[in-house]
């Protein structure tokens, strides 16, 4: 299946330097948008205020630029948009499908560790719900009290509100939407006015985005996108969860794990047309 003139996005986060899976996603959805005769964005996802720099941000221009990418401007950021992630959290207390968590890492550790059988998530263990049936009275004043929390989803509820939803991924067709598999998220913290869940959902909005395009990864994040968008009214993109690029050992890249970045590359003497050869990615003009 194809889309017509699909609106895509590359929404790298500058908090170091991109590498040879950032190049893939990039190059995807650059030629998804050519083929289709649509529009491909980029986007700058600096929510992580903490951690985002410049000199990133520089690099990524820089690097697109040289694997011989064109995209739009004015291009958005995700920091000039802290309101409308506020505004969009807000509609969700409205609905009643928020609650605060004051649970700190270690309480949610333990609380798992105590469990004979955790539920599990794509990740790993899932939040066990400590917070999500408090006293009225009690979160009332613990919020009056400035007490540090996060702002969570209760997903069964959510979900009820919803009714039943699915999406469709290009890759693997049409899927039942099951928010369940992450549990309920946190959407905003203290040290994140909003999530990765927030923001993504919030930006595709604005921006018309009609095909994301990102790694099988995120795969299991998608179903949880889908439930946010019903309860916003939000339009409803196709997606198509591509490839991990590894590294030998089969391990996917990441920054995290000092992945080598594009930088070093282009100085060790490779040239674009050795990157488009090394990921397969047929050279056309975008």
């Amino acid at each position: 299946m194809r889309i017509a003139a699909a609106i895509t996005r590359f929404a790298p986060s500058p908090t170091g330097f991109l590498h040879l899976g950032h190049a893939y996603a990039a190059l995807f959805a650059a030629e998804e948008a050519r083929r289709s005769g649509g529009r491909f964005l980029v986007r700058i996802e600096d929510i992580d205020l903490g951690r985002s720099r410049p000199e990133f941000e520089d690099a990524i221009w820089d690097d697109l630029g040289w694997l011989g990418l064109a995209w739009e401007r004015p291009v958005r950021r995700q920091s000039e948009h802290l309101a409308s992630y506020d505004a969009v959290l807000e509609r969700l207390r409205a609905l009643g499908v928020l609650y605060p968590c004051f649970c700190t890492r270690a309480e949610i550790r333990a609380e798992i560790d105590r469990m004979a059988s955790a539920p599990q998530g794509p990740d790993g263990p899932l939040y066990p719900g400590i917070c999500r049936h408090l006293d009225p009275a009690e979160t009332a004043d613990r919020l009056a009290a400035g007490d540090a929390h996060a702002w969570r989803i209760d997903v069964a509820k959510a979900a009820a509100q919803a009714g039943p939803l699915h999406w469709l991924d290009r890759e693997k067709g049409t899927q039942i939407a099951r928010p369940e598999l992450l549990g309920d998220a946190d959407l905003a913290r203290k040290d994140a006015p909003a999530s990765y869940h927030i923001a993504v959902v919030a930006d595709d909005a604005a921006q018309g985005i009609t095909l994301v395009t990102r790694g099988e990864d995120l795969f299991g994040s998608t179903h949880l996108h889908r439930l946010l968008q019903a309860l916003l009214g939000f339009p409803v993109p196709a997606w198509h969860h591509h490839r991990l690029i590894c590294d030998r050992s089969g391990k996917r890249l990441a920054k995290r794990d000092q992945a080598t970045s594009l930088r070093a590359l282009r100085a060790d003497g490779w040239t674009p047309e050795k990157v488009w050869a090394h990921l397969g990615v047929a050279r056309t003009v975008f």
